[in-house]
């Protein structure tokens, strides 16, 4: 399951949806530093040094900012531009593809100037290239950082504007509506295994000379080519979400070339999480997290006659869902598409009133709110090909990341056991990842995430009900970063919490990226304001 935004998207494997992000001048690159080779398997050493000799060329090259093209929808004066890295850097002089980053220059002075702040939303498989609009909308939030830092986003490789990659016709990925991902027979998990097994084929048959290269650490590697493109000697780092494992591996990577990491809603990095258990940590979380939904509609009755418990919203819910399974809603929407709109209520506190908004309408008999909501839209091709080159990312970089279980007496042990109490995504979250079981590609060993030397302190921020990447994630990251500090926001569960209000939050983050002061101790702070219905 995706550990970023989720768009309203449903996988063409029949489950829910895909959750669901300069010029040369002494020492703009460093030498890869003795961990340069953390890791694991042949080859690391060559890697780092084609990371060397990538960064090295990248550096003399620097980027040629322009406009951004029309159609990227980035208005002046967001400034975008191309850098070219290995597709293997253990060839770096083989093939290369180009990344597409963005900028927009900090908001003070010259003299307050501190470099680039680099970010990645997520995914895998989100587009960062959004970032600098956080300036030109002027986000409060981050109206402190902006005035010392450059907001540099990019799509990684293989995502949008970066040699994209795909695994299915776009339009018939967003198709609908999909089978239930509930499965009710044997018959059921085959037919979703066979779709799984398809997808798997299907990226292969697009995409395969990309697939075997689609890991987080070489998209570190790209990382550490984009700092030495921009003339920064070191890494400032922003990553949410999936984002967060791209940081932990770029600092195990490259622990002398970061100065500042902001790491918030973070990926379990132990190598027994990454990926097929972390998927399932998931189920449990999210389960938890709808919960809490369900609690706050009930407290809000008053608003949206959905029940006054929990219990009662849930018999709404399952109503609904049974509704579907029998008549899909408009024809378009069944239980997949049901999962893959309501989800965005457990991910995220903002769309709690929306979500409970649409299913009151529902209730009370305007099903076109829902139809509007969850249906796909054929007729957004552009939209469409964007989920369906995320969804591939998605899958591509988590297939390869990791050995995942080839045995289907596995997962499907491991999913019966776990749905019994966390129905609300199990099943959906298995068939989503089941491609990986057989992956067509090389399949790595995680890198062993760990401080290395010259990594300085970096800031974990995490809310404690967190769904897409459940809380342990940030104690274990903290436990491997030596001198990281861990900001815990109590009683909250919002996936990405750095971009939210909260006035014991947003001073430390401010504080970290513009002193690089981190407390004195870990700090536990109280939730961001509760959505008003």
């Amino acid at each position: 399951m995706r550990g970023s935004r989720p768009k309203r998207r449903v996988a063409a494997l029949g489950s829910a949806g895909a959750l669901v992000t300069a010029t040369l001048i002494a020492g703009a690159f460093a030498a890869p530093t003795a961990n340069a080779s953390a890791g694991s398997g042949h080859g690391q050493d060559r890697e780092a040094k084609g990371t060397a000799i990538a960064a090295a060329r990248a550096a003399k090259a620097g980027i040629g900012w322009q406009d951004c093209p029309a159609d990227w929808n980035l208005a002046k004066p967001i400034q975008c531009g191309y850098v070219t890295v290995p597709l293997d850097y253990a060839k770096p002089y083989g093939k290369q593809i180009k990344l597409a980053v963005d900028r927009i220059g900090n908001t003070g002075t010259k003299a307050e100037r501190q470099g680039a702040l680099i970010y990645n939303p997520g995914g895998p498989g989100g587009s960062g290239l959004r970032f600098p609009t956080r300036v030109t909308n002027k986000n409060a939030v981050w109206a402190n950082a902006a005035k010392a830092y450059d907001f540099v986003g990019f799509d990684p490789r293989g995502v949008g504007k970066s040699a994209p990659i795909s695994c299915v016709d776009p339009q018939e990925f967003v198709k609908a509506p999909k089978a239930d991902p509930v499965p009710d027979s044997e018959a059921d998990k085959l037919a979703q295994r066979k779709l799984a097994r398809e997808y798997a084929e299907g990226c292969q048959e697009r995409s395969g000379a990309m697939l075997p290269h689609m890991t987080t650490p070489n998209t570190a590697r790209d990382l550490d080519v984009i700092r030495a493109a921009l003339g920064e000697k070191k890494l400032n780092y922003l990553g949410v979400s999936y984002g967060t494992y791209l940081g932990a591996v770029y600092g195990t990577l490259f622990p002398g070339h970061v100065r500042r990491m902001v790491v918030d809603s973070v990926v379990n990095p132990s190598r027994d999480k990454i990926w097929y258990q972390a998927n399932l940590d998931q189920d449990v979380a999210f389960e938890g997290r709808w919960k809490d939904w369900q609690d706050w509609v009930a407290a809000n009755d008053a608003t949206y006659h959905l029940g006054t418990t929990r219990a009662a919203v849930q018999a709404k819910w399952l109503e609904l869902r049974a509704t579907a399974k029998k008549n899909p809603i408009g024809g378009v929407v069944g239980p997949a598409e049901l999962i893959s709109f309501f989800q965005s209520a457990p991910y995220y506190d903002s769309a709690w009133a929306s979500t409970a908004s649409v299913f009151s309408k529902y209730v009370a008999g305007d099903t076109q709110a829902l139809v509007d909501a969850a249906a796909p839209d054929l007729s957004d091709t552009a939209g469409n090909a964007s989920s369906e080159n995320g969804n591939a990312v998605y899958t591509a970089v988590e297939c390869a990341d990791a050995k995942w279980p080839t045995s289907w007496r596995k997962w499907d042990r491991d999913n019966t056991r776990l749905h019994k109490d966390h129905p609300f995504m199990t099943w959906a979250n298995a068939w989503m990842n089941l491609p990986c079981a057989t992956w067509p590609a090389k399949q790595q060993t995680p890198v062993d995430v760990k401080t290395g030397k010259g990594l300085p302190g970096v800031l974990i921020v995490q809310s404690e009900r967190d769904a897409a990447t459940p809380y342990e994630g940030a104690v274990e990251l903290h436990k491997r970063f030596k001198g990281s500090r861990l900001i815990t926001e109590k009683d909250a569960g919002s996936h990405g919490v750095t971009g939210l209000v909260n006035p014991c939050i947003n001073p430390r983050v401010d504080s970290y990226l513009l002193t690089g002061k981190l407390d004195g101790a870990d700090v536990t702070c109280a939730p961001h304001a509760t959505p008003k219905p």
